[in-house]
């Protein structure tokens, strides 16, 4: 597949005037933010998408939170205790902490949000699976009794990776977690205004006076330490059409464009009223992932077929031209961090044998059936990778139906499980955060237990089996080897097709400072 051609200074200029009436900020602390794609679902705790992990950032808090190495620390608790086998936990909740609707946060406030989110993230369902109770003694004090010594709390507990075990009033995390909330009542650092919120167009947030940041100073890390908001407003704008959110940001219209296209990048990085840079170093992963219920993908053999016969360079190129800007031959695990492993990885090859898969797919007993790709056109990354996807699904003699819709409509039909005919899925693509599959304690794509698995439900039981054993490992070179175990179960298995790594810069106006490390967060952001 060839690379997206360049858009010319033509194209620049008549969408230049096409970018909405946004009106440029006569107030220094008002931000104007293009997001990825459209804020879709508001949920933080059901839903993986990573502009709702965003959004869950502004809006509500953690018990835990992550510094820049990766490591758990008290954010809304202000400590814990722990017996002498890791038994039992008591934490604490720091005073002064209280909602949006100027209610306090409360010990009971956090069981209910902890079991909702429990019920529908996977480490969620591990976690609560270990929980023998969970009880608030008192307003500030939660109580979590395990079944067995547990050391993972914290982490668990204050993941980067989606779904986020945010806390929200008690009579908010009771709604079911099989629908997501209808009020937005959070205790972080940002209010979101509902009433402004246009679907498709426009998010609002106003800064909570009523936020306490986490005292002592300190530096920032990734998700905690003191959140300091220096902005009255910030204003999420979605532009889909890249000439524009490109126009607008240099014509001052935005301060902050999330992801640039790769083909505006050169001109972007020649502007010197910008700064364009990864500031996300784990980047993401992007995947295809199989409905492993329905058929044909319900068939491990055709699954594998489709697996070797990937090219991880072909969708790269196809993304980007420019070799600094991705990496290939990665597997399950963040590339760079303790836990990725190369076991497996001869399997990938730049020129596959297509035709060799093609028989395996035969050989498999294909029927012919429909294949469903889901292709969100107005998300870049998972466009391209959707496109690519279709067209090796098609060379190795699948009968394929591409199907574009936003992504909004892609994160919502996922969750569908029944077949084709009725609205299901075959595959659909994700780009998974670098931090959200650093080890298996985090990430949702080690989960091999079926109806309880994330999207596309694959039964792995050597997958399952080796993740439970990496808990009880000793020490790091035991992690480590059952991690190489990992990823060949899930080669074999092949749920998903790991496509590679993106590193994606972010470009923003000079006039603004602090912008932090890691995903986008609006604390600590000064706009001049």
């Amino acid at each position: 597949m060839k690379r997206r051609s360049l858009l010319q200074s033509a194209a620049l200029g008549a969408a230049a005037l096409a970018i909405p009436r946004i009106g440029r900020a006569q107030n220094a602390k008002v931000l104007r933010f293009v997001p990825y794609v459209d804020l879709a679902i508001l949920d933080p705790m059901i839903n993986t998408a990573s502009q709702t992990r965003t959004f869950g950032y502004m809006v509500f808090d953690t018990l835990y939170s992550q510094d820049a190495n990766f490591r758990a620390q008290p954010e809304m608790v202000d400590g814990h205790q722990t017996d002498d086998d890791f038994k039992l936990w008591t934490l604490t909740l720091r005073e002064g902490l209280r909602f949006h609707d100027n209610t306090p946060v409360l010990a009971r406030d956090v069981v209910a949000s902890i079991k909702r989110w429990g019920a529908a993230d996977p480490a969620g369902r591990a976690l609560l699976g270990v929980v023998a109770d969970m009880t608030a003694p008192s307003d500030r004090v939660v109580k979590i009794r395990m079944k067995q010594p547990y050391r993972l709390l914290p982490d668990v507990l204050g993941k980067i990776a989606p779904s986020m075990a945010c806390i929200m009033p008690e009579r908010i995390a009771a709604a079911s977690p099989s629908k997501p909330i209808t009020e937005v009542i959070g205790s972080g650092p940002f209010r979101f205004i509902a009433n402004e919120r246009v679907s498709g167009s426009r998010a609002v947030f106003e800064r909570f006076a009523g936020y306490a940041p986490r005292p002592g100073g300190g530096t920032p890390g990734l998700t905690g330490g003191p959140k300091i908001v220096n902005l009255d407003r910030v204003e999420w704008i979605t532009m889909p059409e890249a000439a524009t959110a490109s126009a607008a940001l240099q014509n001052g219209e935005v301060d902050w464009w999330e992801v640039p296209s790769p083909d505006l990048l050169p001109m972007l990085r020649r502007d010197k009223t910008l700064v364009t840079d990864v500031k996300d170093k784990t980047g993401v992963v992007p995947i295809l992932r199989f409905n492993c219920l329905q058929p044909p993908f319900d068939n491990p053999a055709i699954r594998e077929a489709a697996l070797v016969a990937s090219s991880q360079r072909e969708f790269m190129e196809a993304f980007s031209s420019d070799p600094t800007e991705w990496r290939d031959k990665v597997g399950l695990f963040t590339p760079g961090t303790p836990m990725a492993t190369k076991a497996g990885m001869d399997r990938f090859h730049d020129k596959p044998d297509l035709e060799a898969a093609k028989r395996a797919v035969q050989a498999a007993g294909y029927k012919g059936e429909r294949v469903v790709v889901m292709q969100p056109t107005d998300h870049p990354v998972n466009n391209v990778m959707s496109q690519v996807g279709a067209d090796l699904f098609k060379r190795i003699g699948l009968n394929v139906d591409l199907q574009a819709m936003d992504a909004g409509t892609m994160f919502q039909r996922r969750a569908n499980r029944e077949g084709v005919d009725k609205g299901g899925w075959s595959c659909f693509p994700s780009m998974v955060g670098g931090a959200d599959v650093l080890n298996p304690a985090v990430s949702f794509l080690t989960r091999g237990n079926g109806a309880d698995a994330w999207y596309g439900w694959p039964t792995i039981p050597k997958l399952e089996t080796a993740r439970a054993a990496w808990f009880d490992a000793p020490d790091l070179p035991t992690q480590q080897a059952l991690c190489g175990e990992m990823q060949m179960a899930v080669l074999d298995g092949a749920p998903h097709i790991p496509l590679g790594q993106i590193l994606q810069p972010t470009s923003y106006r000079a006039t603004l400072t602090g912008v932090l490390e890691g995903i986008p967060k609006f604390w600590n952001v000064q706009k001049t």
